[in-house]
């Protein structure tokens, strides 16, 4: 029965993401602030729909941690729960991403209209240089920058090592890292239909100061404290602590 549930969350997530792209791209060519409002109901209506069908709810710990201004989050990425959910939790902003991802259609017209940074992650330094250059464009223009320094969903209890580009951002633009742990991946696995009941936990660490510091020290330091409170929400929630890296 729960499969059953599962699976009809999801038609309905891409059935109703249909009518709110279409609102994002028609009232972002006028005020992309605005068009932000109807990108935000719709995490809010995923989440509401996630919450009846599923049994699925998520929590967020430390919101007192998001500075007064623009900055950069720095998030594990396990599943789409995160992607869509950090929607509704961190301000506006604008997410680095695989530049593919804006041709699919309306899901990625909309996420055209929300000014994310594309890339091509097989294009190396300039891929980088591109985060560095439009990241600093639209933290100036108040809109913060959310990256998933691991590039790509990892599942439950791994991790790879992360990307220099959040790093190198907060250093050139001189704004701290926020750092976002979470225990999505084992509710909302990455591939599959099925979706547990519970509780998501999204903890928002303390702001990371890059200033005077190496990238690389910075970056560990952000790796160390995601990956650690990754799995002690793991244990906490009675699923496997062990983390390969």
């Amino acid at each position: 029965m729960l499969l059953l549930r599962s699976v009809l969350f999801t038609v309905l997530m891409f059935i109703t993401v249909v009518p709110y792209a279409l609102l994002v791209v028609l009232f972002g060519f006028v005020n992309k602030a605005f068009a932000w409002r109807f990108a935000r109901a719709w995490g809010r209506l995923v989440d509401r729909m996630a919450g009846f069908l599923c049994g699925l709810h998520y929590v967020v710990e430390g919101r007192e941690n998001f500075p007064d201004h623009a900055s950069i989050v720095m998030a594990k990425h396990s599943s789409a729960c995160e992607t869509i959910m950090l929607l509704v939790i961190v301000p506006r902003h604008s997410w680095v991403l695989k530049r593919e991802l804006i041709w699919l259609p309306f899901f990625g017209w909309a996420l055209w209209a929300m000014r994310p940074i594309a890339i091509n992650r097989s294009a190396g330094s300039s891929a980088v240089q591109q985060v560095l250059k439009q990241g600093c464009d639209r933290l100036a223009r108040g809109m913060w920058v959310v990256i998933f320094p691991e590039g790509t969903r990892m599942p439950p209890g791994e991790t790879r090592r992360y990307g220099m580009s959040g790093a190198l951002l907060a250093q050139r633009a001189g704004v701290p890292i926020v750092p976002i742990a979470h225990n999505a991946g084992d509710f909302w696995p990455r591939r599959g239909w099925r979706k547990e009941p519970g509780t998501v936990r999204f903890v928002i660490g303390p702001s990371i100061d890059p200033t005077g510091r190496e990238p690389r020290e910075v970056n560990a330091e952000v790796q160390g404290w995601i990956e650690a409170k990754v799995a002690e929400l793991r244990v906490e929630a009675g699923h496997a602590p062990a983390t390969r890296q």
